[in-house]
């Protein structure tokens, strides 16, 4: 029986220094978060998290994008972004083996443009990302996509105000070459962050977008990371706010959706999946509602569009919609065929 009973005591005496060990890191981890505000900003980006892994950014029709071009653009000194700009689908045969010339003076055919700002993680070779583009390019857009500084083989430090600036660079430079095509921006997640942020700039300087869309949005990044499911552990620590999200604010990341949709003037169309886990439903239709009597929006159309949480979209997957395509084309106006380039 002693030796049981020894047993049994060791027993006891390692997990109670587990538990202990468990219990100072709970604890732990918020002052390491306050003392060191780099961490919730790296959690906030999560650029350093590449997936799919070992894929060839320079390479997009490895991923089935045979319409696709990979180009490189410079915003500023010391910072270089992978961009991926998909033809529309009917060009698919036309576009075998051009030039990033070719590519470019296509822009300003007679096929409308997205420019797609996607979310946190990965890069723009995401699966998700990869088949929205598909079935936008299937309707008839031209896709512009790039990966914001830090991410994917894009080169800089993340901010938001960097990430933003490299939206409006893409966008200056799709409108150089676009003509009289109407160009509308897609944010995902986080990129609904960097795309108000964008429209809000280009509506001040009266340059708007023809139409904004937002899938899976928050109202703001403090909302966001208190209705996270990562701080679901944490949401009733004392002193919660000041230890999780103060250190976003002190980082410079914003990321105010609901403030500037007040200063929006253009159509906004906005997504979102009730079954949502990342980004809760309500704070899509928070922001909606906040929207949707302001001002700026008297002259435009606002639109929310909920998808049923038997559908099984989740936070990534409204690309499936079988219904998608009518949205869009109501809410945007049918895509014309155009001519051949």
């Amino acid at each position: 029986m002693q030796p049981e009973q020894e047993v049994r005591k060791g027993l006891c005496f390692r997990l109670r220094k587990i538990l202990f060990f468990v219990l100072g890191l709970y604890v732990a981890i918020p002052f390491l978060i306050k003392l060191c505000p780099g961490i919730q900003a790296k959690l906030i980006f999560l650029n350093f998290v590449r997936v799919p892994y070992f894929i060839d950014l320079k390479r997009p029709q490895d991923q089935g994008l045979n319409h696709t071009c990979n180009y490189y653009l410079q915003p500023e000194e010391d910072v270089t972004i992978g961009v991926w700009h998909t033809v529309p689908t009917v060009w698919w045969k036309n576009a075998q083996g051009k030039d990033q010339m070719w590519y470019e003076d296509a822009l300003s055919s007679s096929h409308p443009i997205i420019l797609y700002l996607h979310g946190n993680a990965g890069t723009r070779g995401g699966d998700h990302r990869v088949e929205l583009y598909k079935v936008l390019s299937s309707l008839g857009y031209h896709v512009v996509t790039f990966d914001y500084r830090g991410w994917g083989d894009s080169v800089g430090t993340p901010s938001e105000r960097g990430m933003t600036y490299d939206a409006l660079h893409v966008f200056d430079w799709i409108k150089v070459r676009s003509g009289d095509n109407p160009v509308y921006i897609w944010g995902h997640s986080l990129g609904t962050g960097v795309a108000t942020n964008l429209v809000r700039r280009l509506c001040e300087r009266e340059t708007p977008p023809d139409a904004l869309i937002l899938e899976s949005p928050f109202t703001n990044i403090r909302e966001e990371a208190k209705s996270h499911p990562f701080s679901v552990i944490y949401r009733y620590f004392p002193g919660f706010d000041w230890f999780f999200l103060d250190p976003i604010t002190s980082s410079g990341i914003q990321f105010a959706n609901d403030e500037n949709v007040k200063h929006i003037s253009c159509s906004l169309l906005i997504l979102h999946a009730e079954d949502d886990p990342v980004v809760p439903f309500q704070l899509g239709r928070k922001l909606y509602n906040i929207a949707a009597p302001s001002r700026s929006f008297r002259d435009f159309k606002v639109q929310f569009i909920p998808f049923h949480s038997d559908l099984g979209y989740r936070h990534k997957y409204i690309y499936k919609s079988p219904e998608l395509p009518r949205i869009l084309r109501e809410f945007l106006g049918k895509s014309e065929p155009g001519r051949q380039h």
